[in-house]
């Protein structure tokens, strides 16, 4: 017999320091030149559904063809980047921003390069201590109280997404509230929010075991600018107990996706106390503007919360993905959320020192080494450097409104706190009023949004009120920007105005 050819045990080389210095090399350079040729791409592409699919290959090459990652890199740039909307384009005022900043990128490289497992202390000993230090780094930067760091018996930890903070603290207090009045009463009890709280928060809440008829949605009103009134939400604890159901939670928010409404978090929490509730404060966007001393009277009473998080990554350089959480109780996440300690996690060193193992604070197991990209973006740009970049957001957006406030055919609907401004074009008592005003101004957002170089808005629709929402925050706009986008929607405004008064003309 002839014996087979025997085969190669080890894999190919996929860690070669040479290759992958080579093809860094040609990321970066892609990613540069990406930045400066922003503008060169409508923000909000003009595709319809399967346009990349129908291009691309039904199955996964068997073998890689020659320089495969030069081609894959060309066909990101003539396939991918022209059907992406562009978070970093310096026209997008649709959504809260996506911040991105060169050192938050070339964080996000490291991360990815050491690659670590942070779960527990053992797994990773200077990643899981190096979050403990700029977790409370961070929040002395946002003027926290020191009950919520780890130096006044606090503590926080660094997630993914707004969502996952939020659960982790809906779990905590929920086991926390069943350990006193007995598991079986789980079906008793009862979440609160305002009705501009973001759908995240129902969505841990169903996730948690909350019925889906126990999350009470308090209304808002335009007097009270949208925020959260303690006076309703103490009617609705007070209904709920005298139904015989258990009051559990409060998600308050600063600064409301749709609004940016800012509930009066002192307040709220006295109410909560009463009713033994937790409260979670959601600074999801806003939070990042608490960097800068003026905004901490718009977090009053925080003294007071169990659980706060906000995202770094929506305003505060740090590239997606980052939340932060902090909570004034870490033992409650623990008990809720920690494991058994297996034989393989156990580390002797660690025992008696008081350090944190993550994976007992978090939903996941796996996590990643976050604190790198915070810990860099810190050390690079500074708490102030971090203040400027927050403030020159708000002094175009202050701009921004002004303009609007100069143009009688236009008002501004809401209060403007941070860097977001909602506004509408009037409608003419002669062209409908009040009746018209809502179809009004969602043909100007479609109007606007078809301009090829102009910017991409969105919309709110809050008390029965349509209005166009400009969210300033991307880290490449400049005033020029702003004040091309408000051109647009004069332009776009007048036309529709003149289109209108012919029409009624006509058919007056």
């Amino acid at each position: 017999m002839v014996d087979a050819p025997q085969q190669k045990l080890q894999c190919p080389n996929v860690l070669d320091a040479e290759e992958f210095r080579r093809q860094g090399h040609q990321v970066i350079d892609f990613i540069a030149d990406y930045y400066d040729r922003m503008s060169d791409y409508p923000v909000h592409p003009s595709v319809t559904p399967g346009f990349l699919r129908d291009v691309l290959p039904t199955d996964a090459p068997r073998r890689p063809g020659p320089d495969a990652f030069g081609s894959a890199l060309q066909d990101v740039r003539d396939l991918l980047l022209p059907g992406m909307t562009h978070w970093q384009s310096p026209r997008h005022f649709a959504h809260f921003p996506a911040s991105s900043s060169t050192v938050g990128a070339l964080g996000e490289a490291l991360i990815a390069g050491i690659n670590v497992v942070p779960f527990t202390w053992a797994a990773s000993p200077a990643a899981t201590e190096l979050e403990m230090v700029v977790v409370d780094w961070l929040g002395k930067a946002l003027h926290l109280p020191e009950s919520l760091l780890f130096a006044g018996g606090g503590g926080g930890t660094f997630l993914g997404t707004t969502c996952e903070a939020i659960l982790c603290a809906l779990v905590s207090a929920r086991d926390q509230k069943l350990a006193e009045i007995g598991g079986n009463r789980i079906g008793d009890l009862v979440v609160y929010c305002s009705d501009q709280t973001h759908f995240s928060f129902r969505k841990a809440a169903r996730i948690a075991g909350i019925q889906r008829d126990h999350c009470r949605e308090v209304q808002t009103y335009h007097g009270d600018m949208f925020a959260l009134s303690p006076t309703e939400l103490q009617a609705a604890m007070q209904a709920d107990v005298d139904a015989g159901l258990v009051p559990l939670f409060l998600c308050a928010t600063v600064g409301t996706t749709q609004t940016t409404a800012v509930d009066p978090v002192g307040e709220l929490c006295a109410v909560a106390a009463s009713h033994g509730v937790w409260v979670h404060v959601d600074a999801a966007y806003a939070g990042s503007a608490l960097v800068c001393p003026e905004f901490r009277h718009v977090i009053d009473g925080m003294e007071s919360v169990d659980s706060f998080s906000m995202n770094p990554h929506k305003w505060l350089l740090a590239n997606n993905d980052c939340c932060a959480m902090w909570v004034k109780k870490p033992c409650a996440l623990v008990a809720a959320l920690g494991t058994e300690q297996e034989y393989i996690l156990k580390d002797a060193a660690a025992e008696g020192h008081g350090v944190v193992d993550y994976k007992d604070w978090t939903i996941t197991l796996t996590r990643r080494f976050r604190a790198l990209k915070i810990w860099l973006v810190l050390r690079c740009y500074g708490v102030d450097g971090l203040r400027d970049h927050i403030r020159s957001h708000l002094r175009m957006a202050e701009a921004f409104e002004g303009m609007v406030r100069a143009d009688a055919r236009f008002e501004v609907v809401t209060e403007r706190h941070f860097a977001l401004v909602c506004f509408r074009l009037r409608s003419p008592e002669k062209l409908g009023g009040e009746k018209t005003a809502n179809q009004l101004n969602r043909r100007l957002l479609e109007e606007v949004n078809a301009a090829t170089s102009g910017p991409y808005m969105s919309s709110a629709n809050v008390g029965g009120i349509y209005m166009l929402r400009c969210a300033i925050g991307s880290t490449l706009t400049e005033e020029r920007h702003v004040n091309d986008a408000w051109k647009v929607v004069q332009d776009r405004a007048s036309a529709i105005l003149r289109k209108m008064e012919i029409i009624y003309s006509v058919l007056g």
